[in-house]
């Protein structure tokens, strides 16, 4: 576990204190600023609880129940069962990082003293975090409005030592036993605390954000490999000259193109369009290798943008009804996951396209009336051996399969709570079908990555010279065990390994100790 602390205060949280706590375990204090507005906000919810006067999720039922009052001797039940009849989450467990960014985005909620959460509540929050418990939150049961409901419901369960959660050891227990282990009391829940710790965008949030995180590193690799294809395939790199992207600046399309030049610098393959025999001259390369840099690029501003909004939602407190500095308590619709939803999908749309360029520069760095002079399917005895060819097919199946993952999630919309959530956002489902589609590039890239430095060692076999960027990608490659040693390390291609290499970052560390560091 890492064991540096992340502080969470009242005024939101960073990206990378998320990828901290939900990845790398690292432990969460509250500040002595967030201890002081959760109790004085409290103090507001307790005076209004006190008043004879309805104020809803105080005194209020819920949703469509909203209109009926509930006496003081119910109240606590009433929290109670909002957690227990919310948490029907259904099918496969969600994976352990999803939960913590679930509950540490909740927590950074709470703390900024807008929910009316006591402080003891936000404390056992910490509490399981640091512990190591993970609630067990199902696939299903999200529609991405009035918050991640389901998923947060059954996070609350655990609060309150109820349900199942998994602990450090990765095994799944009751989480009153759980809890027990590990000296910390469940809560009882008091007014609107059961609805405060359930009204957040925070599980299409923490995703989001994990998603951002993979896709920087996903997408500078993306422009290593690219470089390679086009080096493999004696392209030329003067379309990466800068002046020429000077002239259609959007950002991200000059810095990919910037990171290809990089990486093809000293190369003795590149601008050799007549030189390969057979071949009439190439005045132009095929747009999968010539316009790389405006594919990757658009993707690249697509994640700014995306970076954007998560940064935004990071700093906001989403809840319903939330308590405002000068003590009101109101009603609002911030919970919608409307802009997180959006980008989610914008995201899904760009990682499908990328994928599909990659694949389209596999698959002519196998072809052999496409290839320029390398053998077919870059077999070593082609016909005695197959070579990549099945490996594209596996690249190809992806690619499918994005495709069908790029049909937004957010376009949709169905009615719930007897037509009171009559408009939902679906930002739990396009976070999901999202972290498919980045698990799916990974191994597109990897793909890529094995054709094109299985190509560019083919070259420098035929008396070609490779950019010193392009030998340190295959040694490196070669030293992660993605190849065997000898004339026979082809034949039965290790693409897990690759596809670790890709995701590890060490693609992009092994390339950058020559070209120096990568945007």
């Amino acid at each position: 576990m890492d064991m540096h602390t992340v502080v969470v205060g009242t005024s939101g949280t960073t990206a990378e204190d998320v990828v901290a706590v939900a990845r790398h375990g690292a432990r969460v204090e509250l500040s002595a600023t967030a201890v002081d507005a959760l109790a004085a906000a409290r103090l507001i919810v307790d005076a209004l609880a006190a008043k004879p006067e309805p104020v809803y999720g105080v005194s209020t039922g819920f949703g469509a129940l909203a209109s009926r009052h509930i006496g003081h001797e119910l109240r606590a039940q009433l929290q109670r069962n909002i957690v227990r009849s919310h948490a029907a989450g259904m099918g496969p467990r969600v994976e352990r990082e999803v939960v913590r960014a679930l509950m540490f985005l909740r927590l950074k909620t709470v703390a900024s003293g807008h929910t009316g959460v006591r402080p003891e509540v936000a404390q056992t929050m910490a509490d399981l975090l640091n512990a190591g418990i993970t609630p067990v939150v199902h696939e299903y049961g999200s529609l991405g409005c009035s918050g991640d409901l389901a998923p947060l419901s059954h996070c609350a369960l655990t609060l309150m030592g109820e349900g199942e959660a998994e602990g450090p050891d990765g095994t799944v227990r009751p989480a009153g036993e759980l809890l027990a282990a590990h000296g910390i009391a469940p809560v009882e829940l008091a007014e609107k605390e059961g609805l405060a710790l359930l009204n957040g965008t925070d599980g299409m949030l923490g995703m989001l954000v994990m998603a951002l995180a993979d896709l920087k590193n996903l997408y500078t690799s993306a422009d290593i490999t690219a470089a390679l294809s086009l080096e493999a395939l004696l392209g030329t790199d003067k379309v990466l000259a800068p002046e020429l992207h000077a002239i259609r600046p959007h950002p991200g399309q000059g810095v990919s193109a910037d990171n290809m030049l990089r990486v093809l610098a000293g190369s003795g393959l590149t601008g050799r369009h007549a030189d390969v025999t057979g071949d009439a001259p190439r005045v132009q390369d095929a747009y999968s290798v010539r316009c790389a840099p405006q594919v990757n690029g658009a993707g690249r501003d697509t994640l700014d943008h995306a970076d954007v909004v998560a940064g935004r939602e990071l700093a906001s407190s989403v809840d319903n009804p939330v308590v405002l500095p000068d003590g009101r308590v109101e009603s609002n619709g911030n919970f919608h996951g409307a802009p997180v939803a959006y980008v989610l999908d914008f995201l899904a749309i760009v990682v499908a396209d990328l994928g599909s360029i990659c694949e389209r520069r596999t698959d002519r760095l196998l072809d052999k009336n496409r290839s320029h002079g390398l053998p077919p399917f870059l077999a070593d005895d082609a016909g005695v051996d197959s070579g990549l060819m099945i490996a594209q097919y596996t690249q190809a199946a992806l690619v499918s399969e994005m495709k069908r993952l790029a049909v937004p999630a957010s376009a949709d919309s169905i009615p719930s709570s007897a037509m009171q959530e009559d408009h939902v956002s679906m930002g739990w489902s396009a976070a999901r079908k999202l972290r498919t589609a980045v698990d799916n590039l990974a191994r597109i890239v990897a793909v890529e990555l094995y054709a094109a430095t299985r190509a560019v060692e083919l070259r420098a076999a035929q008396g070609l010279v490779p950019a010193p960027a392009s030998q340190a990608a295959v040694a490196a490659l070669r030293a992660a065990g993605a190849q065997g040693p000898g004339p026979d390390r082809f034949l039965a291609p290790d693409l897990a390994a690759a596809d670790t290499f890709v995701r590890e970052g060490r693609l992009v560390a092994a390339v950058e100790q020559v070209t120096g560091p990568l945007a």
